[in-house]
């Protein structure tokens, strides 16, 4: 980890760097800066915040984070307006939504997700429902079976496109098996396991923090980059691992807190 001093920066956290030496006392710093309620309301995981029980945080998480990309305004409000279409109940209008009550997702849009892949959405997460319970149950169980994180994204795509479904749809949901960093399913488990703090949920017992792979997109990566976690900017599973593992040389049980103050300092400073 030499790259704290050897960074050329000309922007605010080069001061940074050269107060708080060495990394860890660096990520630690930005994590207790941005770890913190006050920053949940613009972010995507505002949306599973706003419900209480297990199943309603679950299906508003996975659905917030399979939009989560593009300008975080407009992520929050069109997921908060999948939700008004749904009832403000996920998990009720997944297990139980009429036909009727289906079709009116097609107003839904965000992006290149429409209101066709919302539908197959829900009929993919009402099938999960009806084989294994629900969202939380097939992914404990995926993993309490494999002890992988790599194995259960990997288990997870294919069972979730397992009924018939638009073959559009499945671009919205990345392939780990092709080499995707998965940056949003990656979010989807930070948030589902993470749980040291209010802003993740940590309703995901039984996996172990300590497996998760940092969500890698533009914030991460250029952050990474700066501070020589990395030698690559490119958003591969490679390169997520890459990060992941230099981050847990600093925080061995928990590597994804550094998300925290590298997605953080990304977003709101640079």
């Amino acid at each position: 980890m030499t790259g704290v001093t050897v960074l050329k920066l000309v922007d605010p956290i080069y001061t940074i760097l050269m107060e708080f030496e060495p990394l860890r006392e660096l990520l630690e710093t930005l994590y207790d800066r941005y770890n913190r309620t006050e920053f949940i309301a613009p972010d995507p995981i505002s949306v599973p915040h706003r419900f209480e029980g297990r199943e309603d945080r679950e299906i508003a998480g996975f659905l917030s984070a399979t939009i989560a990309w593009g300008n975080r305004r407009a992520i929050v409000g069109n997921a908060c307006r999948m939700m008004s279409y749904m009832d403000n109940a996920p998990a009720d209008f997944v297990k139980n939504a009429s036909e009727e009550e289906l079709r009116k997702l097609t107003v839904c849009v965000h992006r290149t997700f429409n209101g066709e892949d919302l539908i197959a959405y829900v009929r993919a997460l009402r099938s999960l429902f009806r084989r294994y319970g629900s969202l939380g149950e097939f992914f404990e169980g995926r993993y309490a079976a494999t002890g992988s994180i790599p194995s259960v994204l990997s288990d997870f795509r294919r069972e979730f496109f397992a009924e018939p479904h638009p073959i559009r749809s499945e671009k919205h949901l990345s392939s780990i098996d092709k080499g995707s960093a998965c940056k949003r399913l990656n979010m989807f488990l930070r948030w589902m396991i993470r749980r040291d703090s209010e802003v993740d949920f940590g309703i995901w017992r039984n996996f172990s923090p300590c497996e998760l792979i940092i969500p890698l997109d533009t914030h991460v990566s250029e952050m990474a980059f700066r501070l020589e976690l990395t030698r690559s900017k490119s958003y591969t599973l490679n390169n997520a691992r890459t990060i992941t593992a230099a981050l847990a040389e600093v925080f061995p049980e928990d590597p994804c807190l550094g998300d925290f103050a590298l997605f953080g300092y990304g977003i709101n400073e640079l």
